[in-house]
């Protein structure tokens, strides 16, 4: 069983504080673990985590396990919601884990004398057993984990702006591969710029403050 004070630890340094999400990631990072047998943290890439939300609950989820974006082992998918998803990647055993309703009242019967509820919760989720602390469901994932992993390696350019794509995250249409861009999926819209970049720049500036 991991270290909890060390973990915790770790994780705080990365803010130089420590805060309840925090001692949520860590005590998640170790349940889910647990229930799926396996040692943390790891240094291969048997498994992956995706989490629900961004930010200090995702630290504590890195310090426990060894899993980052950077070793493609940490994915987010943000529904502003502090869980995740915990697979073995060699079993396809999948694992979602949530905060269980009404922690954070809960969270004064084990910290009685501390009337302040960020403390009161800072303290509390370190203790709290997991079946209070957790609800654990079996899932499965809408898009298998051998394709949510791809292929290294693999590059390919988009028929439409030429930027290349990697991992398999290409949109194959009759026979071309497109990115998500380019099919009307892209996070963002493109702004055509008909003057200079600077000149835009300063009169757009000149615009919004001076109005």
């Amino acid at each position: 069983m991991p270290n909890i004070k060390e973990l915790l630890e770790k994780s705080s340094a990365r803010h130089t504080h420590l805060c309840p999400r925090q001692v949520l990631g860590v005590r998640m990072a170790i349940a889910g673990c647990v229930a799926l047998g396996l040692e943390v943290p790891r240094q291969d890439k048997r498994l992956m985590i995706i989490a629900e939300t961004d930010g200090c609950f995702i630290d504590g989820l890195e310090v426990a396990t060894g899993s980052t974006p950077g070793h493609r082992t940490l994915r987010i998918e943000d529904y502003g919601k502090v869980a995740a998803t915990f697979i073995d990647v060699e079993k396809d055993t999948i694992l979602r884990i949530a905060p269980a309703p009404g922690i954070r009242e809960l969270a004064y019967r084990y910290c009685p004398g501390e009337p302040r509820h960020y403390f009161a919760q800072l303290n509390a989720y370190k203790v709290m057993p997991d079946t209070d602390l957790f609800t654990m469901t079996p899932v499965s994932l809408k898009t298998p984990i051998k394709q949510i992993v791809s292929q290294p390696g693999v590059r390919i350019k988009c028929a439409v702006c030429g930027e290349e794509i990697i991992n398999k995250r290409e949109v194959l249409c009759d026979g071309l591969p497109y990115c998500q861009a380019c099919i009307g999926r892209a996070y963002y819209h493109q702004i055509d710029l008909l003057l200079p970049l600077p000149q835009v720049v300063t009169e757009r500036f000149t615009n919004t403050v001076f109005s």
